[in-house]
């Protein structure tokens, strides 16, 4: 698996996917989003966008990550998310944060070292952040816990409320490298 930064915010480049393989796929053809991506044999299996917070230039904000339909399941994501985290705190960032809308991302950005901030957006995902001083390299049980609690009471699928039942007393994931 080779990872690879393609840009930064305000002039990254645009990235064409397969809208039948990767979800969020219109969202990487911006350019005003820096882009990473993930490659295996030369072809993209994943990707991230990213940006600069509106309000706070120490803080980058992961906006989307896609994994080749293919390939979900096999830790891309988290390890991703962990490439894009590091090159942005080389950069000079202070905090990295993502909005997350569903329990398989919240665990796989747990994996990558993100913690629940106990925040949510307006549009109920909630906020995840990794920086320097505070980014667990073993999240709190806790904050784990009351994260997937903002999740029990929502309508989710099979799969969701399966997921949440398997973790309910279960230490937050080990931490995964890149």
């Amino acid at each position: 698996m080779e990872y690879e930064l393609l840009g930064w915010p305000p002039d990254g480049p645009k990235l064409r996917l397969d809208y039948e393989r990767f979800s969020y796929a219109g969202k990487f053809v911006m350019s005003s989003t820096g882009k990473a991506v993930a490659r295996v044999d030369g072809d993209v299996v994943a990707a991230v966008a990213f940006n600069e917070d509106r309000t706070d230039e120490t803080t980058l904000w992961l906006r989307y990550i896609t994994v080749r339909a293919d390939r979900r399941g096999e830790g891309i994501g988290p390890r991703l998310a962990a490439f894009s985290r590091d090159r942005a705190l080389e950069r000079g960032y202070d905090h990295v944060r993502i909005a997350v809308n569903n329990v398989f991302a919240y665990e796989a950005l747990y994996r990558a070292g993100f913690g629940y901030t106990g925040e949510t957006t307006g549009i109920a995902e909630l906020i995840l952040e990794y920086s320097p001083d505070s980014g667990p390299s073993r999240p709190d049980p806790g904050r784990y816990h009351d994260g997937l609690d903002e999740f029990r009471d929502r309508d989710l699928s099979e799969a969701e409320q399966s997921f949440l039942r398997e973790r309910r007393d279960a230490d937050p994931p080990s931490p995964i490298g890149v």
